[in-house]
């Protein structure tokens, strides 16, 4: 089933700003504790926005429009949100999406919890299940986003693969989320001072990094609130109290992240009562991530032990003799005489019933009452079901078992046509002190989309490329490197689709294997140190059907 384009986050200086003169639906986002970043309604993303266009720097009430939001602030020069009766903050983000999609037409998706309040689903699962829905799709699996649940539109359910247990689910329409178009101009770049190396000039920044204590003239009126303040009388309150008279103490307000003296609540106590008072917040970068690693004569780089060769080239796909899809399941099938009065789930009738599908896709000699079991795992399907699902992949001749993923055949995918090299560099990672670094840089250039792409016969980009990957030089770091190349001869590195960081549509983008590179650091996510990393990257790859049995066969 075809997945939508996604959402989309590109930063300036902490806020997102679409590309020049492309139209987008903005979604403001705030990050919970389960690391998942949860919408805010249309309502409070306008009122944002509207801020926003006041004063870039400024702070958001969100209680002024929606009464469950009024112990909460947002920050929007340090994108966070702050609740002021508990201290807790928590980071935001400015999120695009294409007009198009589910939160351009008001469109919400929601599902019953058990006290009966209805919650929205974030929204790359809204836009992926309305996507769904317009292609009247009987049913959607959400196992590609991370959940094992199944959307069921007849029945407007979801139900859990493991538990079996169903909650309603609706659609109803509120206000479009806001519009806009273009991209920020230079002028408008912050934080302040952050481009030019020069230390920030506002209140806050003055009264951290002086030496000589001053008390300031002009002090505003005690109680004045200033959170929505536009900017120009914003300039004309720091001009005010350019000078610090003696008496007042230098206040060590550092990260909101924790790792300054003072304890994120208080940071962020701070900066709202000094906003309140008429003074701007700003509080210190996060620091940058550190990509790459110090630069490497070709003396240096060297083979990787146990690793043949230095570079791998993937081709364009061979056109082979299309493989009837009836055979394909048939091979790895058994009919069952007496099926189980359970449901199919794929179609998600009964196996005694005949397939849903009936009446929709037609083969000659698999009539629709026909159940098969896989021969490995023993689930049981209508062999109808199957055929269907079968049909609407890449049909490279294997197959995938629904339930429990498990691949029957090798699995190839639709990369385009590329270069992975990989090589020694004689540095370490961090948590690997006394290792050398394995680097791996993958090259894709633009082309032109083949049969088993999104969009055949169109150009596709390839942005960002060549792309430097990084794993340990140890035991376990060169048996991932192994399957890597393994994963990108059968082609499951990359794909074509959307990119999740520019919105981008008909782009080489990461298909579901993992990447390190970030070479020093771990801000992102996407670094180390990572003590689990291996480990998940390894049980990635077996997910794909490429483990170190498969890739000897």
């Amino acid at each position: 089933m075809s997945r939508p384009g996604q959402g989309v986050m590109m930063q300036v200086n902490g806020l997102g700003f679409p590309p020049q003169n492309v139209a987008r639906v903005v979604v403001w986002e705030w990050l919970n504790e389960h690391n998942r970043w949860r919408p805010y309604t249309a309502t409070v993303c306008h009122h944002i926005e509207n801020v926003l266009k006041e004063d870039a720097r400024g702070s958001v009430v969100l209680g002024q429009v929606d009464a469950q939001l009024v112990p909460y602030i947002i920050d929007l020069q340090s994108m966070h949100q702050f609740r002021q009766d508990t201290g807790t903050m928590r980071p935001v983000r400015r999120n695009f999406y294409d007009p198009s999609s589910a939160p351009g037409k008001g469109i919400v998706w929601e599902w019953e919890s058990d006290g009966g309040a209805w919650t929205a689903y974030d929204m790359d699962i809204c836009i992926t299940i309305q996507n769904a829905y317009e292609k009247q799709h009987p049913w959607l699996d959400l196992s590609s986003l991370g959940f094992c649940y199944l959307i069921y539109f007849n029945s407007m359910s979801q139900m859990n693969r493991q538990t079996r247990r169903r909650r309603r689910l609706r659609r109803r329409l509120d206000l479009a989320y806001p519009l806009t178009v273009g991209s920020i101009p230079k002028s408008q770049s912050w934080p302040v001072g952050a481009s030019s190396g020069q230390p920030c000039s506002c209140q806050q920044c003055l009264l951290v990094n002086s030496t000589s204590p001053s008390a300031p003239s002009g002090a505003p009126t005690p109680g004045q609130n200033n959170l929505n303040r536009p900017g120009p009388q914003r300039a004309t309150s720091v001009s005010a109290r350019a000078s610090i008279p003696p008496g007042v103490p230098a206040l060590p307000v550092k990260n909101l992240n924790g790792t300054g003296p003072v304890h994120p609540a208080l940071a962020g106590m701070t900066g709202i009562l000094l906003c309140a008072a008429g003074l701007p917040v700003c509080l210190t970068r996060a620091p940058k991530p550190i990509l790459h690693p110090p630069p490497v004569s070709k003396s240096d780089v060297k083979p990787v032990p146990g690793v043949p060769g230095v570079c791998r080239k993937t081709k364009k796909k061979h056109l082979k003799k299309s493989k009837n899809p009836e055979d394909v399941v048939r091979r790895y099938m058994q009919k069952v005489k007496n099926p189980p009065d359970e449901d199919c789930t794929i179609c998600m009738e009964r196996l005694v019933t005949a397939s849903g599908y009936e009446g929709v896709l037609r083969h000659k000699g698999v009539r629709p009452e026909l159940v098969g079991r896989l021969g490995r795992c023993g689930h049981m399907y209508h062999l109808l079901c199957l055929v269907a699902m079968y049909s609407n992949g890449n049909k490279d001749g294997s197959l995938q078992c629904p339930t429990c993923k498990a691949i029957y055949g090798e699995k190839t995918g639709t990369q385009p046509p590329g270069k992975m090299e990989f090589h020694l560099i004689p540095h370490s990672l961090p948590g690997f002190a006394d290792t050398q670094t394995i680097r791996i840089v993958y090259d894709i250039p633009t082309g032109i989309q083949g049969p088993e792409h999104p969009n055949p016969g169109k150009k596709f980009t390839a942005r960002g490329f060549p792309r430097h990957c990084y794993l340990p030089n140890n035991e376990k770091g060169r048996k991932v490197l192994r399957l890597l190349i393994t994963a990108w001869e059968r082609r499951l590195i990359f794909t074509i689709g959307t990119s999740n960081t520019t919105g981008e549509s008909d782009t080489v983008v990461w298909n579901e294997i993992h990447h390190k590179t970030e070479f020093g650091s771990n801000l992102t996510g996407h670094g180390y140190p990572d003590a689990s990393y291996l480990d998940n990257v390894l049980a990635e790859l077996t997910a794909q059907g490429v483990s170190e049995a498969t890739a000897k066969a």
